[in-house]
């Protein structure tokens, strides 16, 4: 692993949140809707999918890699009737920053958040591009001058070049998109209900997968086996291996500052209530502090 890589988990950690409130807070949800668009998912991949142009379900159906092609279909490529990319690019960051700055009050305006968009943007700019596709279509898009809206920005690059390396760790190891979710959830004991909401899962395909999982002898009853616990930690460690070298232009001394700098915007923006507890991005949000 690259000089970053004890860190670079605990910068999924901190940024994650950071970028999320695009999914999840009333502000950016407020936008995407007076963009034009219909509904919660429409919003979701009109948002996710604009720096790719106005693509079809093909395309954002196999970089977003977990959803059912039928929700994927539903919205795409309708969203691009009601408005077009760059509607849902301009909708996603003034919702997300409006957000971020109702979660962090008056630490929104100060040095520290600037320095920390100058530090992040440095790692997101610098990050490779190769391979990384969903990473490499927000990475053609100008960087934002205001520190806020900059470290929003940073954190999405940030945060969609490890899910790029993440997908590509998945696709080595042989699990799917749909069983993903199920490998994940029995490995951290995220509940199965959350998926019926969050991905549109089926009691029936939850079983499906989970028994494919099983006879792999990746799962026994609803536990992973060592089989599969060494699986999902060869799956972990690699998405980190291939995070790394984003950070690597940082010194030892910039990352460390970098994620103390963090820390307290994180957790602000978890103490504003508007991510949920369980969800699909594997966080713990129980835990977050400043100094956590």
């Amino acid at each position: 692993m690259t000089e970053a890589g004890d860190d670079v988990r605990e910068f999924w950690r901190v940024l994650e949140p950071i970028h999320a409130v695009v999914y999840f807070a009333p502000e950016p949800l407020a936008a995407l809707r007076e963009a034009g668009y219909r509904g919660f998912w429409m919003g979701y991949f009109a948002n996710r999918a604009a720096p790719l142009g106005p693509v079809g379900p093909q395309v954002v159906h196999a970089l977003f890699y977990n959803f059912g092609w039928e929700r994927v279909a539903r919205a795409l490529p309708a969203a691009w009737e009601f408005a077009p990319p760059p509607a849902a690019l301009s909708a996603r960051a003034d919702g997300s920053v409006a957000a971020l700055r109702r979660a962090l009050a008056d630490l929104a305006d100060e040095p520290a958040v600037a320095r920390a968009a100058e530090l992040a943007t440095r790692a997101a700019v610098a990050a490779p591009l190769e391979g990384r596709t969903l990473f490499a279509a927000n990475h053609a898009l100008p960087v934002p001058e205001e520190p806020l809206e900059r470290l929003w920005h940073a954190a999405t690059l940030l945060r969609e070049h490890r899910g790029d390396g993440h997908v590509a760790a998945l696709l080595a190891a042989g699990i799917t998109g749909r069983e993903a979710h199920v490998f994940h959830a029995v490995a951290v004991g995220t509940p199965s209900e959350v998926y019926t909401l969050a991905r549109d899962f089926t009691e029936q395909e939850w079983d499906r997968r989970l028994t494919a999982l099983r006879e792999r002898g990746l799962v026994d009853g609803d536990a992973l086996t060592e089989q599969g616990r060494d699986l999902h930690a060869q799956i972990e460690d690699t998405t980190d291996r291939l995070a790394a070298p984003a950070y690597d232009v940082l010194s030892a001394d910039e990352r460390a500052e970098l994620l103390e700098l963090l820390r307290p915007v994180a957790a602000a923006v978890v103490r504003a209530g508007d991510l949920p507890l369980d969800s699909p991005m594997g966080l713990d949000l129980r835990d977050y502090s400043p100094n956590s």
